[in-house]
């Protein structure tokens, strides 16, 4: 299993949300260049990265400051947030990133989603954020009537390899993540799944391991202290 660590961007800076609300924007980090520096020190070999601007404005705002960040960072870089057409994913992949991720598009434009993984394959993730089990887009402040497992049945069939999944209850409490939901996901398709959402301590981590997820995205617990990076890394390698 991979731990990746996270970093979005709102405003040009590093933040963390609580719960999906823009309002509870905290800054985390000196500057998205700095989270990353000491990811990479601390071993990591993949980020995850979010335009929040993006995701709520429907557009590509924070691009260039991703793509730079991700070229100094030397780690393979994976983004989502305000990617709505082939035109914003052909820019992030020709600008140094290794996978995007469609989120909004794969509720309200699955041809994209058909198109996308059609020319360019694994680097093609669909983000699946869900309150109480039902979908969520345009930053999580839009509603849909489509429930999270028929949504990732959909994926699936289009030719979607991975799956990030996001239970926004538990999004930045440090309560642990949705482990019910995530178990019947992994039962349900064949996707590999990224677990992202209320991971705190290295126990958490140990359960993501035992439901057999691909991933485990970590923010608030890396900026808080509780979870220590270099160790949860360490750990999944020996697993």
């Amino acid at each position: 299993m991979y731990i990746l660590p996270a970093i979005d961007i709102y405003q040009g800076s590093a933040v963390r949300l609580y719960k999906g609300d823009y309002t509870t924007a905290n800054q985390v980090a000196a500057s998205p260049y700095e989270a990353a520096r000491q990811f990479a020190a601390a071993g990591a070999t993949m980020m995850h990265m979010v335009d929040l601007d993006g995701a709520k404005d429907a557009k590509l705002v924070n691009a260039e400051l991703i793509a730079d960040v991700a070229r100094n960072s030397g780690l393979s870089v994976e983004v989502g947030g305000g990617i709505r057409d082939m035109k914003a994913v052909e820019y992030y992949l020709s600008h140094g990133i290794s996978r995007v991720i469609l989120g909004s598009a794969a509720v309200k434009n699955q041809q994209l989603v058909i198109d996308a993984v059609k020319e360019y394959g694994d680097k093609i993730i669909v983000g699946i954020d869900a309150k109480d089990g039902m979908v969520r887009a345009e930053g999580w402040l839009d509603n849909s009537e489509i429930d999270y497992i028929e949504l990732a049945k959909r994926m699936e069939d289009v030719g979607v390899p991975t799956i990030v999944f996001t239970d926004i209850d538990q999004d930045g409490t440090l309560a642990g993540p949705n482990l019910r939901q995530l178990d019947e996901l992994v039962h349900h398709v064949g996707c590999n799944i990224i677990a992202s959402g209320g991971v705190a301590v290295l126990k958490d981590i140990l359960n993501l391991a035992e439901l057999n997820v691909y991933g485990a995205i970590c923010g608030k617990a890396i900026y808080s202290g509780t979870l220590d990076l270099k160790q949860a890394i360490e750990m999944t390698r020996k697993l």
